[in-house]
């Protein structure tokens, strides 16, 4: 068996263009990589646009104890303009790899495949789950993945996902849980008609205000020993007519409210409903949940992801629950769960980006926390 070089393997990853939802080349890349590692792989593509075509991969080697699983997405966000060049091209630039999906999170599954590359070992069994769809929705991706294992009575013992948990420099930070995060759309009745004839059409934009104002000032709570506060942001207010003389006929705001254990994603649509339908009666709510908050309680997976990350880097990292969210919300139903990988400063960036140096470092922390699980 040949030892696969992560950063040749993660160039390879981003010059196959897959923004979210993705399917295709990058899959065949991986799992033309993974079959000559003795993985079985399994790969389906299912949904319809515009949450689909997705595609998603589960790739297992081993059939005894103990399972550990590394999980993450193909999937890029769009490349955005701006870039001194490709931004599929993968160059390496002063000891930078550059391109979209070198932070989040295409490095890290490369990473993952070096590590595995140099295992001599064949005991337990290792997994990658690997989804085209964690950029988006995932309405087709990791829960889907979670369906196929159930059906095939397969669990992981436990799950690292190599997103791009540290902050200043690698090593520092791993996240343990995740803070819920719920997207709300609310609307306004009105009825257009002309600014100077008031009396003949409702304006939608004074009660929509009241309703902004009145949550604006809401105070969900003050944080746990684990969790930060949750928070509530408004990301857009639009009517449908840019006329300077007309009354819209609807107003609508739109937020995201990331929300730690001491909410669930339902409770809190209910209570922005309540706070609409008081300031503004008629408003329409409409609301997607994309994760509830969770917590991994501590235990053997913390301490060989830490005691790795200080072998390796000689920093103990800070266990951390800020920050977005990630696919362990929906993994978290099988095992413990973590997240840790590179620092994540150009995520999503135009000019993303990760040192050379760090691709390599965290896939020889990759190849101890297996070792340490594996034997």
């Amino acid at each position: 068996m040949v030892a696969i070089d992560p950063v040749e393997f993660a160039q390879r990853l981003i010059r196959c263009p897959s923004v979210t939802p993705a399917s295709g080349e990058v899959f065949d890349v991986l799992g033309d990589a993974l079959t000559s590692l003795g993985f079985a792989v399994h790969r389906w593509v299912m949904g319809e646009a515009p949450d689909g075509p997705t595609e998603n991969m589960v790739a297992i080697r081993g059939d005894s104890g103990p399972h550990f699983g590394f999980a993450g997405h193909l999937d890029v966000v769009p490349s955005g303009e701006g870039w001194n060049g490709d931004p599929f091209g993968a160059e390496i630039v002063d000891g930078v790899l550059v391109g979209r999906g070198a932070n989040d999170m295409k490095s890290a599954i490369a990473a993952y495949v070096g590590a595995v590359s140099r295992l001599d070992t064949r005991d337990g069994t290792l997994s990658f789950l690997i989804t085209g769809d964690e950029e988006g929705y995932a309405t087709y991706g990791t829960p889907r993945i979670i369906d196929w294992l159930n059906e095939r009575q397969i669990r992981p013992d436990m799950i690292l996902i190599g997103e791009p948990t540290s902050v200043d420099r690698l090593g520092d930070t791993v996240k343990i849980g995740r803070r819920g995060s719920v997207n709300m759309w609310i609307e306004a009745p009105g009825v257009q008609g002309h600014v100077a004839y008031p009396h003949r059409a409702t304006n939608p934009i004074p009660p929509l205000a009241r309703v902004i104002a009145a949550l604006d000032e809401l105070h969900l709570d003050d944080g746990t020993e684990q969790f930060p506060p949750s928070n509530l942001e408004f990301t857009a207010i639009s009517t449908p007519t840019d006329a300077s003389n007309v009354i819209p006929g609807t107003a609508t705001a739109q937020l995201n409210i990331r929300f730690n254990n001491l909410h669930r994603g339902e409770d809190l649509v209910r209570l922005v409903e309540e706070i609409a339908e008081r300031k503004a009666p008629g408003t329409k709510i409409r609301a997607r949940i994309s994760g509830e908050a969770f917590l991994t309680p501590s235990g053997q997976l913390f301490d060989v992801v830490v005691a790795a990350i200080e072998e390796e880097m000689g920093r103990k990292p800070e266990l951390s629950t800020s920050g977005g969210t990630s696919d362990g919300r929906f993994l978290i139903q099988l095992c413990p769960v973590v997240d840790f990988g590179l620092p994540n400063a150009t995520m999503h960036k135009v000019g993303e980006c990760a040192a050379v140096e760090d691709i390599h470092a965290l896939s020889r922390i990759y190849e101890r926390v297996v070792r340490k699980v594996l034997g």
